[in-house]
């Protein structure tokens, strides 16, 4: 495949977007029946595989997170996200949408991945009623410069 048709994906697959790779274990965490179907079948789609679930029992390459601002304190589902993630792996926080139910301010967003020893690398709409935030370990943050 040339860098042109790499860079095309990446444009039209959310997943490829969102930083995943295929053929990596991806856990999801925080499933409900408000989360987006079509972006959980287009990351399984890229990676070739299911999305494992909180019961998984060996660690992933990345996470899938949706969090609603009733879910509890965000700085503590980061910390326990990052113990199920291998080195250089990352969190994709999902939260809803502004004016949505469960809205996340981004602040809350930050503070919390700072606190959580997280460093958010980009922040983007994954559709209509979520936005992401793609956070990365320290050591996966600098590995990228």
């Amino acid at each position: 495949m040339s860098a042109t048709a790499d860079h095309a994906e990446e444009r039209t697959n959310p997943a490829a977007r969102l930083g995943f790779q295929p053929e990596q274990v991806v856990q999801e965490i925080g499933y409900d029946d408000d989360v987006d179907q079509e972006l959980r079948e287009a990351i399984e789609e890229f990676i070739g595989s299911q999305l494992v679930d909180e019961e998984y029992d060996d660690v992933a390459d990345a996470v899938v997170l949706w969090f609603r601002d009733e879910d509890g304190d965000l700085t503590d589902v980061l910390v326990d996200a990052t113990t199920y993630i291998e080195e250089g792996g990352s969190i994709l926080l999902l939260t809803p949408k502004t004016g949505r139910t469960g809205y996340v301010e981004p602040s809350d967003i930050s503070e919390s991945a700072t606190t959580a020893g997280l460093s958010a690398s980009k922040s983007v709409s994954v559709g209509k009623d979520w936005s992401g935030s793609r956070l990365v370990t320290p050591k996966a943050a600098r590995s990228k410069r």
